[in-house]
């Protein structure tokens, strides 16, 4: 099949550049021919939190890049629709987390499909996205109807999905990034990140939101604290910051935590990961809202435990008391689950069941869905 990927990919930077650019290379390593458009501009720097969009890292040798989408230029969408309806893919494959890009996606999508031929599949992170605008409905009901078929990975995003169009989708799970390696020695791990070994490390992972929660595991930390638990004990939030990060520090300084929570508030590269992961006791999603996380995803692939809060898609994913454990998004909820995992040979024990658990997460399985949407989309109505 010939196949057009659209969405992020090198050189922006984070897991959804990654996750196109894997299953691109899962499509072509199944003898499919394979191109990759993304943006010359993905956001406008007004728009962006963070400090840089873009890697300086080469290229991925083995997969066929095009920066040619520019997400604001309404022009540039026109050409790149019609140039995709002449090159006439099998079908267009679609990464949308945000109603930002849905004028852009959902204008290339419509004048694509007009040679008849090509189909739009989208896999879907989110319909409605966790920070709120006006534009949010008008702009999903915009893409989304211009879409031929759907993956999503949670139930949440389903039901939310189905409130706009009655196109096919199938369910496949977020797959592993098998893309930052295996896990490695803690020790090892300890000395690349500058921890010290003899302590134990709780992991908050990835870009700071607001929805994210990380307030909530700064007051369940410090109950904790109070409680005399956290000896010996620190907390590892590593990610940038998205959200104002004056607001995090006060609390920390406030709760008296200074000693106790270590901030790398950067943006983490992939060939740092598996140490953040290696190093750590487990990791905390303290989460207000959520569909699915990557997160998640991330620690399976280094068989590292989970604490995750009831919401969204998340306890689809971690099953309480076999990985890890799922509690109330509050900072009671959360606190009680971090002194859970210390206890007795939980920790031993939800590693051990990872291993098992993290099966159920493969490309292959992502790729086959999508495979299986197309012929669905495809065949005589």
């Amino acid at each position: 099949m010939k196949i057009t990927v659209l969405g992020p990919a090198h050189p922006f930077r984070g897991g959804l550049a990654s996750i196109m650019e894997i299953m691109a290379r899962t499509f072509q390593q199944r003898g499919n021919q394979v191109d990759i458009r993304t943006f010359t501009v993905q956001y406008p720097s007004l728009l962006f939190p963070g400090k840089s969009q873009t890697l300086t890292t080469p290229a991925p040798a083995d997969l066929r890049i095009r920066r040619c989408v520019n997400t604001v230029n309404p022009f540039n969408w026109l050409r790149e629709g019609w140039s995709l309806c002449r090159e006439a893919p099998d079908f267009i494959l679609l990464k949308y987390w945000t109603p930002f890009m849905a004028p852009c996606f959902g204008t290339i999508a419509r004048l694509a499909r007009r040679n008849g031929h090509t189909k739009v599949l989208c896999q879907i992170d989110n319909v409605e996205p966790h920070e709120h605008h006006f534009v949010d409905r008008p702009f999903n009901r915009y893409f989304l109807s211009a879409v031929d078929g759907f993956v999503y990975m949670s139930e949440q995003v389903h039901g939310e999905l189905k409130e706009y169009t009655s196109a096919p989708a199938l369910f496949s799970p977020h797959p592993l990034f098998e893309n930052f390696g295996s896990r490695t020695d803690r020790g090892e791990a300890c000395v690349r990140l500058g921890l010290d070994p003899q302590l134990s490390y709780v992991l908050f992972f990835g870009l700071i939101r607001d929805y994210k929660g990380l307030d909530l595991l700064l007051e369940a930390w410090r109950r904790l604290r109070d409680a005399g638990q956290t000896a010996s004990r620190r907390l590892l939030v590593a990610g940038e910051f998205y959200a104002p990060r004056e607001r995090y520090i006060r609390q920390i300084a406030e709760s008296g935590l200074e000693g106790e929570v270590l901030l790398h508030d950067h943006f983490i590269p992939d060939e740092l990961v598996k140490y953040y992961f290696s190093a750590a006791d487990f990791v905390v999603q303290p989460y207000k809202s959520a569909t699915q996380s990557g997160v998640t995803q991330i620690a399976y692939q280094f068989c590292t435990p989970m604490v995750v809060t009831a919401v969204g898609g998340l306890p689809e994913i971690v099953p309480d008391g076999r990985v890890g454990y799922v509690c109330p998004p509050t900072a009671e909820g959360v606190a009680a689950a971090i002194g859970r995992m210390y206890e007795g040979d939980a920790l031993a024990r939800f590693r051990e069941n990872c291993l098992e658990e993290r099966r159920r997460f493969s490309w292959e399985e992502m790729c086959n869905r999508i495979t299986e949407l197309y012929r669905i989309v495809s065949s005589p109505k």
